[in-house]
């Protein structure tokens, strides 16, 4: 039997699916306490930068690429050379020639977005629409979905589009404003956020095509609190169930368009009228967005010659002999500039390059803890739990402790008390405020107490994990008598965005629990005679010691007594010495670089100084991914900017390996590595703003001076020093040492990152046996010589 659904509904269901697309669109925002980096280009990733552009353009006036002087000027200072534009503009699919490029960098055309409604009637009014309906949704959206931090916190029995109309029923400021009835109309407004979002055809024109471009505009113009809203539902779908709070908030922001277009409709409808005209109309490039991004591929080309350059020149293989020591470091590139100052020290040195979280997706809790806190990349779901343990003494104390300290803290900062307190405990605050202004201020706390798996794993288990690990490490022979397997983090005091300094593969946290983890497991006699029958044999003097690399200080902390060995006393005297002079010779190498960084010990002070805009440069520079034995790339200066995954394709049975990186730790990437570009290329749009100006709120996020939006993405401060770009915005280069057919193989199965390189949000090389990157994928499976432009089948040898 055949349903006939009336106008009504049909109008209905066709908004509701724009709405949800438009949703789709917005990328997710962690909170600060466990910040991670988003591709805010998520939801363009089924497109190509080119289009993305138009969109974002269109909507919001902002630019996908850097301005086109900035590329004029790399071509005049000799960075894109004549060659890489020429094979720029041989590559890309429009038939923009030469030509193009310097009729457009002569005389580029300002491109406008489409205005929405609170624009249109600020136009009209002279009162700034678009700058209050900001402030009052900031100020609404604070306390909602404060997680903490505010003493008084608002009501949660409540969804978000609920609880919005109960405050906006008595709130009289947008009628103080000039917008006349509004506390009526929202109590006139329907009880489901739907229904609102059905209402839209009341602004003329919107039960179209144009509703999906209109929302996703809607919901961009309320910043980080529709994309906290999307990380909500992405928690919520991990979980097998839905979050309906992004569509809540799209409603309530369409609420505000629905009571100015019922004032200011007769003003602006023929200016209306041309707005949907234009989120209905196509989306194509315009010539100067396509030779932006010609530029852009030129800009990248340059960069991809120089790295090929670097890597295809002659190397000295090992020679065989069993290393002193073999450290396995965080493939994040801030481990790059420690690798090779280790490795600089001794012939007997080998460094690997792994995922920071070390294979264990562990669910954890801390000393003294009920906090889950996911140490995993944010793409996967835990599959083991682990737990600090301590004497249960220490534990109940802990505990009193931290009741102690927040209700010390809320009494100082309570309405009520706040005032009475900096009368009588204010002067006993100076001291800790002089120890702060002279950088003596607590840094980051290590981890107290051993980590364990709780409940503990059967050997089975444990054995198939280790050999799970080692393989995925290309780690399953010649081992040294100590390895070390340092996760990382960093070290910081008064950063709100510190968490976004630890490793992106810990979900925000550091890597510290899973080292230690991981060498608890390797170091266990049952798991290695378990192995032994998997065809990996671990030597009985071969010691797995856990550690944490300090990005900020370069300091390497040990936990040999995790696991005691008198034997290895000397040697590991020696190793602390070695980490020691490497630390030495990063931070030197580092001071180079930081503002204000004159040497090498001033590095140190920045992890304790209270005003230090800049304590690292975290991931900026980032460009490439590279995933090759180690021997391709020791003894190379990659200046920091390379992600380092060891990998042996000849001891990759079936590509198995491959296969987890591509999926895995190249898509984390990708994330650091687009965040990085889209906070140079449209700051005020995918960056948090100034640091000096940031307010923390709800304990979520930041926003820029008293209230408004929540900002989302880097500072400045990260990605700027104070009078040029630092991070030069590329797309990621992905630069894989294995057969062609195996990573095309690969890449047909998992159809979300094979858009990432069809569309060209990474790039994809394939390296040859002299290191050299020799082919490059030209998407739908096929492959281009790098020297010829020759292109390659799929199955091609």
């Amino acid at each position: 039997m055949t349903i006939m659904l009336s106008k009504r509904d049909r109008t209905m269901a066709s908004l509701m699916t724009a709405a949800r697309k438009a949703a789709a669109a917005i990328p997710p925002l962690w909170p600060l306490a466990t910040s991670v980096a988003v591709n805010p280009f998520l939801g363009q990733a089924g497109e190509p930068l080119d289009m993305a552009a138009v969109r974002l353009a269109r909507l919001t006036g902002q630019s996908c690429t850097m301005p086109l002087a900035w590329y004029a000027t790399k071509i005049a200072d000799g960075v894109i050379s004549r060659g890489d534009l020429d094979d720029a503009l041989a590559a890309q699919l429009s038939s923009i020639g030469r030509d193009d490029v310097d009729a457009v960098l002569a005389r580029p055309h300002a491109a406008s977005h489409i205005p929405g409604v609170a624009e249109l009637c600020a136009a009209v009014s002279g009162i700034d629409w678009p700058g209050f309906i900001e402030e009052r949704f900031g100020a609404w959206a604070a306390g909602h979905f404060d997680e903490g931090q505010a003493l008084w916190a608002a009501p949660r029995e409540r969804g978000a589009y609920d609880a919005w109309r109960a405050q906006a029923r008595h709130d009289l400021t947008p009628e103080i404003i000039g917008l006349e009835g509004f506390a009526r109309f929202v109590t006139s407004l329907p009880d489901h956020a739907d229904e609102v979002i059905a209402r839209a055809p009341y602004l003329p024109g919107l039960d179209g095509d144009g509703a999906e471009s209109y929302f996703q505009q809607l919901l961009i113009s309320i910043g980080g609190w529709a994309q906290f809203a999307r990380y909500r539902q992405w928690q919520a779908e991990l979980a097998g169930g839905d979050d309906a709070t992004l569509l809540d908030l799209l409603a309530i922001r369409l609420s505000f368009d629905l009571a100015l277009f019922r004032i200011y409709g007769p003003e602006i409808r023929e200016a209306w009228a041309d707005s949907v005209r234009r989120h209905v109309a196509p989306v194509v490039p315009s010539r100067d967005i396509q030779v932006a991004v010609v530029l852009q591929s030129a800009l990248e080309r340059s960069s991809q010659r120089l790295l090929s350059e670097r890597l295809s020149t002659p190397v000295v293989q090992d020679a065989g002999a069993r290393p002193a020591l073999q450290a396995a470091f965080c493939i994040d590139v801030r481990s790059e500039v420690f690798r090779r100052a280790l490795e600089s020290l001794s012939g007997d040195i080998q460094t690997m390059g792994f995922a920071g979280f070390f294979g264990l997706a562990l669910e954890h809790r801390g000393t003294a803890s009920d906090v889950a806190e996911l140490r995993l990349p944010v793409l996967l779901n835990p599959g083991v739990t682990s737990q600090t343990t301590t004497a249960a003494s220490t534990d109940a104390d802990l505990r009193i402790r931290a009741r102690a300290s927040r209700a010390w803290g809320r009494f100082r900062n309570a309405a009520v008390s706040s005032f009475a307190f900096v009368e009588a405990a204010g002067p006993f605050y100076a001291g800790k405020l002089v120890a702060s202004a002279l950088s003596r201020a607590k840094a980051h706390a290590h981890h107290e107490g051993k980590p364990a798996f709780h409940p503990s794993l059967d050997l089975d288990a444990r054995t198939g994990a280790a050999e799970t690990i080692l393989r995925a490490m290309s780690l399953t022979s010649g081992f040294a008598r100590i390895v070390l397997l340092a996760g990382h983090g960093s070290s910081t005091v008064n950063n709100p965005h510190a968490s976004a300094l630890q490793c992106g593969a810990c979900g925000g946290h550091d890597g510290e629990v899973n080292a230690r983890l991981l060498a608890e497991l390797l170091n266990d006699g049952g798991v290695r005679d378990g192995l032994v029958g998997r065809g990996i044999e671990i030597p009985g003097d071969t010691l797995f010691v856990g550690g944490l690399h300090d990005t900020t200080t370069d300091e390497v902390r040990l936990h040999a007594a995790d696991h005691l060995s008198p034997a290895h006393r000397d040697e590991l005297a020696r190793v602390t010495r070695w980490l020691a002079e490497a630390g030495r010779l990063a931070r030197g190498e580092r001071a180079l670089r930081l503002p204000g960084a004159t040497t090498a010990s001033s590095i140190m002070q920045r992890s304790r100084t209270w005003s230090e805009v800049r304590p690292e440069w975290g991931l900026a520079g980032c460009s490439a991914f590279i995933a090759a034995p180690r021997h391709r790339t020791r003894g190379r200066n990659l200046q920091g900017r390379s992600f380092l995954h060891d990998y042996d394709w000849r001891q990759d049975r079936g590509f198995g390996v491959l296969e987890l990186i591509l999926t895995a730790p190249v898509v984390v990437a990708s994330w650091i590595s687009l965040q990085y570009y889209g906070s140079t290329v449209a700051p005020s749009l995918f960056g948090s703003g100034n640091k000096l100006l940031h307010n923390v709120v709800g304990g979520i996020g930041v926003v820029e001076g008293s209230g408004g939006n929540l900002r989302t993405g880097l500072p400045l401060q990260s990605v700027h020093d104070g009078k040029a770009f630092v991070h030069e915005p590329l797309r990621l280069s992905v630069c894989v040492a294995a057969p062609r057919e195996a990573i095309s193989e690969i890449l047909s199965r998992h159809d979300g990152v094979r858009a990432l390189f069809d569309n060209g949000w990474l790039h994809l090389l394939a390296m040859d046996d002299s290191g050299r990157l020799a082919w490059r994928y030209a998407g739908q499976l096929q492959w281009t010589a790098c020297d010829d432009r020759t292109v390659v089948a799929r199955d091609a040898a």
